[in-house]
């Protein structure tokens, strides 16, 4: 079974100038001539990690991790303003230009590998090979299993109660996205930071499961921004179109593909796994079936280790 390379330093890192008041933190780790592989943090909202540039032999890869807009060590964190998918696909595009690279491999897990299928349907020619993992389709259907009554919420009804009651009685709809919204973007402060707690409590439920531990120190304005990201993101149906990263996968039909997903992952069922198997038919199909939606967990490291492996040519 394969293991986490050893903790490595980037070689270099500097943050990306953009056309707006973005600055995109970029690191470089692993070889500076070897075959360039891109880490896609998940979210919208998260940012990379130093356990990040373990997943890849730091012999044979130039390993390029980037915290996207808004988010980690980017500049202004939190920031909403010319922050959208296109932002950061833009983002992407301008990071291999200033490498110089001609094409590198597409490494995201959850948001990431959202960002990764929508980058690739848009600069196909960039792109070597992918590796996706509990892949987020960002279909209505999806967020309907993660915050409707009949999806998720009837594995942890009780945690799914608590998200609703952190509403305020008087603004309560029978809509608790957009209720989610209308406090998130108020003005009582309370309410803000009650919500921001009771949405983090839920994805850490959701995607911890038995491993989660419900946090009771202070919500700070970091927490506060990092959620209003996330449902920044949401409420803007991820800036796609209904179904379209599975539309356009034919675009993607001649790349070397691997679909990761954990059988146990309630974030993003499998289906989405499934599903986008059905369009990219020549994609390696790996379930892992003690494996949930985080990329952490004996089994699932050595899959996304085994993959990246699987990559090299020489």
């Amino acid at each position: 079974m394969k293991t986490l390379f050893p903790s490595i330093e980037p070689f270099n890192h500097f943050f990306l100038k953009t056309n707006s008041t973005h600055s995109v933190y970029v690191e470089q780790c692993g070889n500076p001539q070897g075959s360039p592989i891109i880490f896609l943090h998940g979210g919208p909202c998260s940012g990379c990690k130093p356990d990040h540039r373990r997943f890849f032999d730091p012999a044979y890869y130039h390993i390029i991790l980037f915290d996207q807009r808004g988010c980690g060590r980017s500049l202004p964190f939190g920031e909403l303003e010319h922050n959208t998918l296109p932002d950061l696909i833009a983002d992407m595009e301008r990071i291999r230009q200033q490498l110089k690279l001609e094409k590198w491999i597409l490494f995201g897990g959850s948001w990431g590998a959202t960002l990764a299928l929508a980058y690739a349907q848009k600069h196909v020619k960039r792109v070597q090979a992918m590796i996706l993992r509990g892949s987020f389709l960002a279909r209505a259907q999806d967020m309907r299993w993660f915050l409707g009554q009949q999806g998720v919420s009837l594995i942890y009804p009780e945690m799914w109660q608590q998200l609703a009651d952190s509403i305020p009685a008087e603004q309560r709809t029978d809509d608790l996205f957009s209720d989610l919204c209308a406090v998130l973007w108020g003005k009582d402060e309370l309410a803000i930071r009650r919500v921001t707690k009771a949405w983090q409590a839920w994805g850490g439920q959701v995607a911890l499961g038995n491993a989660f531990t419900p946090y009771d120190g202070h919500v700070t304005e970091h927490d506060v921004k990092q959620v209003r990201m996330e449902i920044h993101y949401a409420k803007n149906h991820y800036f796609l179109a209904e179904n379209e990263l599975l539309k356009h996968c034919e675009k993607l039909r001649h790349l070397p593909i691997t679909i990761i997903h954990g059988r146990n992952d309630l974030v993003c069922p499998i289906e989405s796994a499934w599903q986008l198997r059905q369009v990219l038919p020549q994609a390696k199909y790996v379930i892992l079936p003690n494996s949930g939606h985080i990329a952490q967990g004996d089994e699932m490291i050595d899959a996304l280790v085994s993959a990246t492996e699987s990559l090299k040519t020489n």
